[in-house]
């Protein structure tokens, strides 16, 4: 096709690079999306995350400021590092209930195997409260 002096070249399968580039990057966002959902899920299923929500649904502190029922969300993050029978946690949780929502912060310690919580630090509107007590 001329326009003046001007000579458009028209290439085959424009229409197919542009399809595959898309492709490409649509491709790339799943896997960026499995790999988070992936870590997520691995801190949702761990002992320490299992144990630390436990104590939260049975906390009466927890259980007045938040109210019942009491939820987690999706995007609990931290480091869980372990070594045989011995590890720590450190995890950020987001939790709500009726009343109110905030975030739950624990650290805890695995020793012969079993889990400790050390600290658990229900964060609620910039407040922070000690869920337990004596420490």
């Amino acid at each position: 096709m001329r326009f003046g002096n001007f000579r458009l070249n028209r290439q085959r399968g424009g229409c197919f690079g542009g399809v595959l580039g898309c492709g490409l990057i649509v491709l790339v966002f799943i896997c960026v999306i499995v790999v988070f959902a992936s870590i997520f899920g691995l801190i949702r299923s761990s002992d320490v995350y299992q144990t630390a929500v436990t104590d939260l649904h049975q906390n009466e502190q927890a259980i007045a400021i938040l109210g019942e029922p009491i939820k987690e969300g999706l995007f609990a993050s931290g480091s869980i590092n372990t070594s045989g029978s011995s590890g720590s946690a450190d995890l950020s949780i987001p939790v709500s209930g009726p009343q109110n929502s905030g975030t739950l912060y624990i650290t805890a310690t695995k020793s012969l195997g079993v889990w400790e919580i050390n600290q658990m630090v229900l964060e609620v509107d910039n407040e922070r409260i000690n869920l337990i007590s004596g420490r």
